[in-house]
């Protein structure tokens, strides 16, 4: 069974589309019908299907995030307990935990069976450069 390994650098936070390359390493393995998981290996950023064709979804999800789970030194995160890492390391894990570290994408001839206006994106929660990696599995 067909698995790689992606590396995606992030410069902050925001959804980093890494479509293409899931697609690429699909199609290396012919025309069959399949699934692919998708698992990030990190626990302060997730993975999403996401619209692809308006950035401004993409900038309205992020936004809608940092509303939901603001950075630890705000007032409103007085309560957190896990802060040695800096005020977005804590807040990255509750946006992970809200999301999904993995994904499954059915594969039919050989591509992925993605919607018209789909993507996938691996979503940074955290607000400096990281190198984060992907593990891509086909299954038959």
């Amino acid at each position: 069974m067909p698995q790689t390994t992606l590396t995606v650098e992030t410069n902050g936070p925001g959804l980093y589309d890494f479509t293409r390359e899931a697609d690429a390493f699909v199609r290396q393995f012919g025309d069959g019908d399949g699934l692919l998981t998708c698992f990030v290996r990190h626990t302060s950023c997730s993975l999403v299907i996401q619209e692809n064709a308006d950035p401004d979804v993409r900038r309205d999800l992020d936004e809608f995030f940092r509303r939901l789970v603001p950075p630890g030194d705000d007032p409103a995160m007085g309560w957190l307990r896990h802060t040695a890492e800096g005020p977005d390391d804590m807040p990255a894990h509750i946006k992970a935990a809200l999301t999904a570290t993995s994904l499954s994408i059915p594969v039919a001839n050989g591509r992925l069976a993605l919607g018209t206006w789909q993507g996938l994106y691996l979503f940074e929660h955290r607000e400096r450069r990281h190198r984060r990696e992907i593990v891509l599995h086909l299954s038959a």
